[in-house]
Formats: structure tokens, sequence, C-alpha cells
């Protein structure tokens, strides 16, 4: 079993930052993709950000794309998600997640659907005032 844990969320005005982590541990050896996910109020949980270990891909929605930034420290087995620019809209639960067997050569809407993975963190909640 995977166990993952976030942390880093909070409140922030919009224009600030915030840095998500997600420490994972349990079978960490065989994970390969590692994601952020978000989930509104009354909105489907929606993939925000990827990382496939295996071929250095990332993957990011196009509503977060040049203003948050996927990274991971495998030493650690943790996974980040550096938010800057934040907006309203950025404002949600934040979930981290992983899967037991990441497919090779997916297209990017394919890699941010939540459906394509099967552990997930309590979430971590960011509110962005405006």
């Amino acid at each position: 079993q995977v166990q993952l844990v976030e942390s880093g969320g909070g409140s922030v005005q919009a224009g600030g930052s915030l840095r998500l982590s997600c420490a994972a541990s349990g079978l960490t050896y065989s994970l390969t993709c590692m994601g952020w996910f978000r989930q509104a109020p009354g909105k489907e949980r929606e993939g925000v950000a990827v990382a496939y270990s295996g071929g250095g891909s990332t993957y990011y929605a196009d509503s977060v794309k040049g203003r948050f930034t996927i990274s991971q420290d495998n030493a650690k087995n943790t996974l980040y998600l550096q938010m800057n620019s934040l907006k309203p809209e950025d404002t949600a639960m934040y979930y981290c997640a992983t899967a037991a067997f990441c497919a090779s050569g997916v297209t990017p809407i394919q890699a941010l659907r939540a459906a394509r993975y099967n552990y997930w963190g309590q979430g971590t909640q960011v509110t962005v005032s405006s």
C-alpha cells in the first residue's frame, strides 16, 4: 500500500505563492507517475500537474501553465507543487495522487485524468482571496 500525505496549503491573496508537498510512503519504489489534482465545491476533480519520473515528462492543465511547477525529490519520496501568481479561481482542495501502474506514451489529457490514479492523499486546502 502507498500512503500520501499533503501539506503546505493555506490562505493567500491573489498574486501570492504557496508550495505544496506530498510525502509518499509504502511501496514507493514502484511509483513512476505522481500528480496534483484539485476539487472546488460543486465541481469535478481536475488534474493540475502530473510528473512521470521514468522519462522526466511533466503535464500541466492549461489553466496553470506558466504559474505552477511540479517537481520531485526521489531521495525524500516527496512531490512538490510550486504555485505562483495565484488567482481566486485556484481556490480548491488539492490532492496528491499516484497509480500502481503508469502507462507510457500517454497524452497530456490522459495523464491528467483523475480516474487513472488509485492512491490518494487526504488533501490540503488552498484559498486565494481577491
